[in-house]
């Protein structure tokens, strides 16, 4: 059974920035497309950014060209590295396999804890 650990998240002033890790166990991970998602206080969890097994990119028009997703060379990694931080960035973010695009309903595992980003203005 996979298990999601995200970690690097922090406080932030705006404009700055983070870079979020993701560590899944289990050898399932490999094959997987990998997504970010977040989900603010009072507010659902949404998609942020997807990266396929073949390191192809999409990401939610709020985050695109700041935000960049990427994947370790052990392909259990992935990573956010999030840059122009905006106060409406702070979130919890949280990573999962998703099996529909674009969806933050439609994932493969179990969500891990996530890490917080806040982002000061």
């Amino acid at each position: 059974q996979v298990q999601l650990v995200e970690s690097g998240g922090g406080l932030v002033q705006a404009g700055g920035s983070l870079r979020l890790s993701c560590t899944a166990s289990g050898s399932s991970f490999r094959s997987s497309s990998m997504a970010w998602y977040r989900r603010a206080p009072g507010q659902q969890r949404e998609w942020v950014a997807s990266i396929t097994n073949i390191d192809s990119t999409d990401y939610a028009g709020s985050v695109k060209g700041r935000f960049t997703i990427s994947r370790g060379n052990a392909k259990n990694t992935v990573y956010l590295q999030m840059n122009s931080l905006k106060p409406e960035d702070t979130a919890a973010y949280y990573c999962n396999a998703p099996t529909v695009p674009r969806s933050q309903y439609a994932v493969q595992f179990a969500w891990g804890q996530g890490t917080q980003v806040t982002v000061s203005s």
